[in-house]
């Protein structure tokens, strides 16, 4: 790998981070997101432990894709 490869992967991952941080905050209106069923969420008096099983791997599978469309060589 020379330098000008590694200069536009840390590019790519500079934006991409940047549009994470844009859309991060309205993922939360998204009435889906995180209440999928195969998400797990246990609440007691003192303790909440919550674990979104289910939307991790529908994100993975939809990060997949994207990345396959976009980085085919």
């Amino acid at each position: 790998m020379n330098i000008n490869e590694v200069a536009k992967v840390i590019i790519i991952l500079g934006v991409a981070l940047i549009v994470l941080g844009a859309i991060l905050p309205y993922v939360g209106k998204l009435g889906f997101f995180g209440k999928l069923p195969g998400d797990i969420k246990i609440e007691r008096e003192s303790f909440s432990f919550y674990f979104p099983i289910a939307t991790c791997i529908v994100l993975s599978v939809l990060l997949t894709l994207l990345a396959k469309l976009f980085f085919r060589k």
